[in-house]
């Protein structure tokens, strides 16, 4: 079995924030580090372009992503592709696959929330995706609906809006969550129509989409709206189904509870990013990055505390 100090963990979906700058900083602490996923990328990796992370102006989340992981490998930090499958407290340490650690980080992230209409898993893949960075160019001058009212479904509204041929912005609420400089951006677009005050009802189709049923929550009336496609971005769900095997105290929610030092209700272990209480569910790269250098320190001090530092 394989020893370390300090496993920084992260499991499917990645958020390269969340766990690279926690590894950075355990390396910097001269803490014997490696990092394990199953792929590399994850939701900061689909961003078709951010704009708020301090020192890049302008950056593709793919650019961004590659960013962090050399930073991270030039601090000598392993990184492995190998899916998580279990982690067990074993005494005073961590088994996880075939390593051993002392202390771990997760920093697992979170998982697209479905609608749960009918159509939406039998045509996922044939119309219905969650990701228009990914999947956009293939409705290029197609009509394509965007369900959400928050920065995920206006991001998205930006990108398809310069592939698709018209854009439906479906949201529940008359009102949207996102950002301001977003929203007046989409709305100079003239292929963007609103459908505000309406929920999806079902998604309708033979062996692609062809249609939505959109209800007004106002009026109760329904219509059709013909679509080629259907982008669903109503927000996310806490990937913690690991944190939850390994006993570590969730919130109502699902959200790992964490104290300010980013510590969790196990000892030795330590959360970071989306998946947490913290940083008031901004779920922002940056606020990622800082939670994850703030787990590393936290690490650190546990390591010193059993006299193996």
């Amino acid at each position: 079995m394989k020893q370390n100090n300090v496993l920084g963990l992260i499991a499917v979906p990645v958020f390269l924030a969340h766990g690279h700058p926690g590894n950075i900083y355990a390396a910097r602490y001269n803490l014997k580090t490696i990092l394990l996923t199953e792929s590399i990328g994850g939701a900061t990796a689909t961003a078709y372009k951010i704009e708020n992370y301090p020192g890049f102006p302008s950056i593709s989340g793919m650019d961004l992503v590659n960013k962090f992981q050399e930073h991270v490998e030039s601090q000598n930090v392993e990184i492995l592709l190998e899916p998580v499958e279990k982690i067990e407290k074993l005494d005073n340490r961590f088994k996880v696959n075939n390593y051993e650690a002392i202390s771990i980080i997760l920093a697992t992230g979170t998982n697209k929330r479905k609608l749960g209409v009918p159509g939406e898993k039998e045509f996922l893949g044939h119309g219905v995706s969650y990701c228009a960075t990914c999947d956009g160019f293939f409705f290029k001058n197609l009509k394509v609906a965007i369900v959400g009212g928050g920065n995920n479904a206006l991001y998205a509204a930006l990108v398809l809006t310069d592939l698709a041929k018209k854009v439906y912005l479906i949201h529940r609420r008359k009102e949207f969550r996102g950002e301001p400089i977003a929203l007046t951006q989409i709305k100079s677009k003239d292929n963007v129509e609103f459908v505000l005050d309406s929920i999806v009802e079902e998604i309708k189709g033979d062996k692609l989409v062809s249609s939505v049923v959109v209800k007004n929550v106002v009026t109760n009336e329904t219509k059709d709206i013909k679509v080629d496609g259907v982008f669903i971005e109503i927000g996310t769900i806490p990937n913690t189904s690991l944190a939850a095997e390994l006993g570590v105290k969730l919130d109502d929610a699902g959200y790992v509870v964490v104290d300010n030092s980013q510590r969790t209700s196990v000892e030795g272990v330590f959360a970071a990013g989306d998946i947490t209480t913290n940083s008031n569910h901004f779920e922002q790269i940056v606020t990622a990055v800082a939670e994850g250098a703030i787990a590393a320190a936290s690490a650190y001090e546990y390591i010193k505390s059993q006299s193996i530092v």
